[in-house]
Protein backbone atom coordinates (compact mmCIF):
# COMPACT_ATOMS: atom_id res chain seq x y z
CA UNK A 1 0.00 0.00 0.00
CA UNK A 2 1.27 3.59 -1.28
CA UNK A 3 0.85 6.33 1.16
CA UNK A 4 -0.76 9.30 -0.27
CA UNK A 5 1.68 12.68 0.38
CA UNK A 6 -0.15 15.32 2.62
CA UNK A 7 0.74 18.79 1.50
CA UNK A 8 2.63 21.15 3.61
CA UNK A 9 -0.21 23.36 2.86
CA UNK A 10 -2.21 20.59 5.18
CA UNK A 11 0.11 20.50 8.03
CA UNK A 12 0.67 23.55 10.44
CA UNK A 13 2.56 23.68 13.27
CA UNK A 14 1.15 25.51 15.75
CA UNK A 15 4.58 26.63 18.30
CA UNK A 16 4.29 28.60 22.29
CA UNK A 17 0.96 27.04 23.34
CA UNK A 18 2.36 26.97 26.49
CA UNK A 19 5.35 25.90 28.42
CA UNK A 20 6.82 22.98 26.65
CA UNK A 21 3.43 22.47 24.69
CA UNK A 22 3.69 22.02 21.15
CA UNK A 23 1.37 21.08 18.25
CA UNK A 24 1.23 19.92 14.92
CA UNK A 25 -2.40 20.50 12.85
CA UNK A 26 -2.91 17.69 10.32
CA UNK A 27 -5.85 18.14 7.79
CA UNK A 28 -8.27 18.36 10.54
CA UNK A 29 -6.78 16.66 13.53
CA UNK A 30 -4.15 17.99 15.94
CA UNK A 31 -1.13 16.10 17.95
CA UNK A 32 0.96 17.71 20.54
CA UNK A 33 4.28 17.36 22.40
CA UNK A 34 4.97 18.18 25.92
CA UNK A 35 8.64 18.71 26.91
CA UNK A 36 9.34 17.33 30.40
CA UNK A 37 11.94 19.37 32.72
CA UNK A 38 14.79 16.10 32.20
CA UNK A 39 14.66 17.32 28.32
CA UNK A 40 12.47 14.14 27.14
CA UNK A 41 8.99 14.63 25.79
CA UNK A 42 5.89 13.12 25.18
CA UNK A 43 3.98 12.86 22.09
CA UNK A 44 -0.04 12.85 22.63
CA UNK A 45 -2.08 11.12 20.15
CA UNK A 46 -0.89 10.25 16.29
CA UNK A 47 -3.50 11.98 14.07
CA UNK A 48 -4.59 9.97 10.66
CA UNK A 49 -3.03 7.30 8.82
CA UNK A 50 0.09 8.58 6.68
CA UNK A 51 1.16 11.42 8.92
CA UNK A 52 3.72 9.13 10.77
CA UNK A 53 6.31 11.13 8.30
CA UNK A 54 4.94 14.73 8.75
CA UNK A 55 5.27 13.86 12.73
CA UNK A 56 8.47 12.81 12.97
CA UNK A 57 9.67 15.60 10.88
CA UNK A 58 8.34 18.09 12.76
CA UNK A 59 9.75 16.39 16.36
CA UNK A 60 13.10 16.44 14.90
CA UNK A 61 12.80 19.77 14.10
CA UNK A 62 12.01 20.40 17.73
CA UNK A 63 14.16 18.03 19.15
CA UNK A 64 16.73 16.83 17.59
CA UNK A 65 17.54 14.33 14.59
CA UNK A 66 16.60 11.06 15.45
CA UNK A 67 15.13 11.98 18.64
CA UNK A 68 12.02 9.52 19.68
CA UNK A 69 9.33 10.23 22.79
CA UNK A 70 9.44 9.01 25.98
CA UNK A 71 5.86 7.71 25.38
CA UNK A 72 2.82 8.13 23.39
CA UNK A 73 -0.42 9.45 25.03
CA UNK A 74 -3.59 8.42 23.40
CA UNK A 75 -6.51 10.39 24.71
CA UNK A 76 -8.73 7.42 22.81
CA UNK A 77 -8.19 5.23 20.05
CA UNK A 78 -10.71 6.77 17.34
CA UNK A 79 -9.17 6.41 14.21
CA UNK A 80 -8.29 9.99 13.54
CA UNK A 81 -5.91 9.79 16.83
CA UNK A 82 -4.37 6.18 16.38
CA UNK A 83 -3.89 6.66 12.38
CA UNK A 84 0.30 6.92 12.64
CA UNK A 85 0.92 5.07 16.00
CA UNK A 86 1.50 1.41 14.69
CA UNK A 87 4.09 2.74 11.93
CA UNK A 88 5.68 5.38 14.73
CA UNK A 89 5.61 2.44 17.30
CA UNK A 90 7.26 0.48 14.92
CA UNK A 91 10.34 2.87 14.68
CA UNK A 92 10.09 4.33 18.02
CA UNK A 93 9.86 1.36 19.98
CA UNK A 94 8.38 3.50 23.11
CA UNK A 95 5.26 2.56 25.09
CA UNK A 96 2.19 3.80 24.59
CA UNK A 97 -0.39 4.63 27.16
CA UNK A 98 -4.34 4.95 27.24
CA UNK A 99 -7.26 4.75 29.66
CA UNK A 100 -7.85 0.73 30.94
CA UNK A 101 -11.06 1.03 29.06
CA UNK A 102 -10.02 2.16 25.80
CA UNK A 103 -7.42 -1.11 25.87
CA UNK A 104 -10.05 -3.07 24.36
CA UNK A 105 -10.41 -0.65 21.16
CA UNK A 106 -6.67 -0.50 20.63
CA UNK A 107 -5.62 -4.27 20.87
CA UNK A 108 -8.51 -5.06 18.55
CA UNK A 109 -10.80 -6.83 20.34
CA UNK A 110 -13.44 -4.45 19.88
CA UNK A 111 -15.09 -1.77 17.08
CA UNK A 112 -16.54 1.18 18.37
CA UNK A 113 -20.22 2.07 18.23
CA UNK A 114 -21.04 2.99 14.57
CA UNK A 115 -20.98 6.71 14.14
CA UNK A 116 -24.44 8.75 13.05
CA UNK A 117 -24.48 10.51 10.24
CA UNK A 118 -28.51 11.83 11.28
CA UNK A 119 -26.93 14.43 13.41
CA UNK A 120 -26.24 16.96 10.97
CA UNK A 121 -24.11 19.99 10.79
CA UNK A 122 -22.43 19.47 7.79
CA UNK A 123 -20.31 17.14 5.43
CA UNK A 124 -17.89 15.52 7.85
CA UNK A 125 -21.31 14.11 9.86
CA UNK A 126 -22.72 13.42 6.51
CA UNK A 127 -19.63 11.20 5.65
CA UNK A 128 -19.08 9.80 9.02
CA UNK A 129 -20.23 6.42 8.21
CA UNK A 130 -17.61 5.61 6.08
CA UNK A 131 -15.22 6.01 8.86
CA UNK A 132 -13.15 3.41 10.55
CA UNK A 133 -14.72 1.55 13.61
CA UNK A 134 -11.54 -0.37 14.50
CA UNK A 135 -8.02 1.68 15.98
CA UNK A 136 -4.71 0.59 16.00
CA UNK A 137 -3.16 -2.68 16.71
CA UNK A 138 -0.91 -1.73 19.84
CA UNK A 139 -1.24 -5.23 21.73
CA UNK A 140 2.33 -5.75 22.45
CA UNK A 141 3.07 -1.71 23.13
CA UNK A 142 -0.31 -0.62 24.95
CA UNK A 143 -0.45 -0.04 28.91
CA UNK A 144 -2.94 1.22 30.86
CA UNK A 145 -2.50 4.62 32.41
CA UNK A 146 -1.52 4.65 36.41
CA UNK A 147 -4.71 4.25 38.70
CA UNK A 148 -3.12 7.54 40.57
CA UNK A 149 -3.99 9.58 37.81
CA UNK A 150 -0.06 10.46 37.50
CA UNK A 151 1.25 10.57 34.22
CA UNK A 152 4.61 8.33 33.64
CA UNK A 153 6.68 10.22 31.74
CA UNK A 154 5.34 13.91 32.75
CA UNK A 155 5.39 14.34 36.85
CA UNK A 156 3.71 18.07 36.04
CA UNK A 157 0.52 16.75 34.41
CA UNK A 158 -2.31 14.39 35.80
CA UNK A 159 -4.79 12.75 33.44
CA UNK A 160 -8.72 12.76 33.79
CA UNK A 161 -11.31 10.04 32.72
CA UNK A 162 -13.87 12.17 30.51
CA UNK A 163 -15.56 9.43 28.80
CA UNK A 164 -18.48 10.33 26.27
CA UNK A 165 -16.77 10.81 23.41
CA UNK A 166 -15.29 7.30 24.12
CA UNK A 167 -15.23 5.29 27.33
CA UNK A 168 -11.92 5.38 27.72
CA UNK A 169 -11.19 8.78 26.86
CA UNK A 170 -9.39 10.77 28.67
CA UNK A 171 -7.98 14.70 29.15
CA UNK A 172 -4.26 15.66 30.41
CA UNK A 173 -4.38 18.89 32.89
CA UNK A 174 -1.09 20.79 34.04
CA UNK A 175 -2.34 22.52 37.55
CA UNK A 176 0.87 25.19 37.74
CA UNK A 177 -0.26 27.29 34.74
CA UNK A 178 -3.82 25.71 34.43
CA UNK A 179 -3.10 23.90 30.54
CA UNK A 180 -5.34 21.55 29.40
CA UNK A 181 -5.41 19.08 26.95
CA UNK A 182 -8.79 18.16 25.87
CA UNK A 183 -8.68 15.53 23.02
CA UNK A 184 -12.37 15.45 22.31
CA UNK A 185 -14.09 16.16 25.38
CA UNK A 186 -14.63 19.18 23.48
CA UNK A 187 -13.58 20.82 20.66
CA UNK A 188 -12.57 24.72 19.19
CA UNK A 189 -14.42 24.36 16.43
CA UNK A 190 -18.14 22.55 14.67
CA UNK A 191 -16.10 19.68 14.10
CA UNK A 192 -19.35 18.16 12.27
CA UNK A 193 -18.59 20.35 9.65
CA UNK A 194 -15.58 21.22 6.85
CA UNK A 195 -16.25 24.48 6.28
CA UNK A 196 -15.97 25.18 10.02
CA UNK A 197 -12.68 23.29 10.49
CA UNK A 198 -11.44 24.77 7.34
CA UNK A 199 -12.04 28.19 8.65
CA UNK A 200 -10.84 27.57 12.28
CA UNK A 201 -12.58 30.25 13.51
CA UNK A 202 -12.12 29.35 17.33
CA UNK A 203 -14.76 29.24 19.48
CA UNK A 204 -16.01 26.31 22.21
CA UNK A 205 -18.15 23.53 20.60
CA UNK A 206 -19.07 20.23 21.94
CA UNK A 207 -17.21 17.12 21.31
CA UNK A 208 -17.98 15.69 17.56
CA UNK A 209 -21.64 14.58 17.80
CA UNK A 210 -21.26 12.28 14.56
CA UNK A 211 -18.98 9.70 16.77
CA UNK A 212 -20.47 10.57 20.52
CA UNK A 213 -22.38 7.63 21.46
CA UNK A 214 -22.50 8.65 25.17
CA UNK A 215 -24.16 12.35 25.76
CA UNK A 216 -24.53 11.97 29.25
CA UNK A 217 -21.23 10.80 30.19
CA UNK A 218 -20.36 13.61 27.78
CA UNK A 219 -22.31 16.20 29.79
CA UNK A 220 -20.35 15.44 32.99
CA UNK A 221 -16.60 15.27 31.65
CA UNK A 222 -17.52 18.84 29.96
CA UNK A 223 -18.55 19.95 33.47
CA UNK A 224 -15.51 18.15 35.44
CA UNK A 225 -13.45 20.02 32.73
CA UNK A 226 -15.03 23.49 33.69
CA UNK A 227 -14.59 23.08 37.00
CA UNK A 228 -10.59 23.06 36.68
CA UNK A 229 -11.63 26.80 35.04
CA UNK A 230 -8.30 26.16 32.23
CA UNK A 231 -6.77 29.29 30.90
CA UNK A 232 -5.60 27.31 28.02
CA UNK A 233 -6.86 24.65 25.97
CA UNK A 234 -5.83 22.24 23.01
CA UNK A 235 -8.24 20.60 21.43
CA UNK A 236 -7.96 17.44 18.99
CA UNK A 237 -10.11 19.17 16.77
CA UNK A 238 -9.64 23.62 16.14
CA UNK A 239 -7.26 25.65 17.18
CA UNK A 240 -5.49 26.23 20.71
CA UNK A 241 -6.83 28.77 22.50
CA UNK A 242 -5.56 31.16 25.68
CA UNK A 243 -6.98 33.56 27.82
CA UNK A 244 -8.41 34.08 31.62
CA UNK A 245 -11.87 34.11 29.58
CA UNK A 246 -11.92 30.55 28.38
CA UNK A 247 -12.89 29.19 32.40
CA UNK A 248 -16.15 31.62 31.64
CA UNK A 249 -16.69 30.06 27.85
CA UNK A 250 -15.97 26.50 29.45
CA UNK A 251 -18.14 27.42 32.12
CA UNK A 252 -20.89 28.56 29.96
CA UNK A 253 -20.74 25.46 27.37
CA UNK A 254 -21.05 23.10 30.45
CA UNK A 255 -24.27 25.29 31.74
CA UNK A 256 -25.73 25.06 28.47
CA UNK A 257 -24.64 21.60 27.01
CA UNK A 258 -27.95 20.17 26.43
CA UNK A 259 -28.88 23.30 24.12
CA UNK A 260 -25.46 23.99 22.21
CA UNK A 261 -23.59 20.68 22.10
CA UNK A 262 -26.14 17.91 21.80
CA UNK A 263 -27.65 17.50 18.38
CA UNK A 264 -31.52 17.87 17.98
CA UNK A 265 -31.20 14.66 15.81
CA UNK A 266 -29.76 11.39 16.28
CA UNK A 267 -29.67 7.68 17.63
CA UNK A 268 -27.53 8.51 20.42
CA UNK A 269 -28.79 12.14 21.59
CA UNK A 270 -32.40 11.35 23.10
CA UNK A 271 -30.98 9.38 26.06
CA UNK A 272 -29.44 12.60 27.13
CA UNK A 273 -31.92 15.46 26.33
CA UNK A 274 -34.64 13.24 28.35
CA UNK A 275 -32.00 12.64 31.57
CA UNK A 276 -32.35 15.02 34.32
CA UNK A 277 -29.85 17.92 33.77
Amino acid sequence: MEAIPLSQYDVVSLDNIASGVRGLHILFVNVYTVKAENGGWTLIDTGLHYSAGKIKHWAENHFGKGSKPDAIILTHGHFDHVGAAEELVKEWNVPVYAHPDEIQFLNGQTQYPPPDASVGGGLVAVMSPLYPRTSANLTDHVRPLPADHSVPTLPDWRWLHTPGHAPGHISLFRESDCTLIVGDAFCTTKAESFLATASQRPELHGPPAYYTPDWVSARESVRQLADLRPTTVAPGHGLPMSGFDIASSLENLARNFNRVAIPEHGKYAQQAKSANT
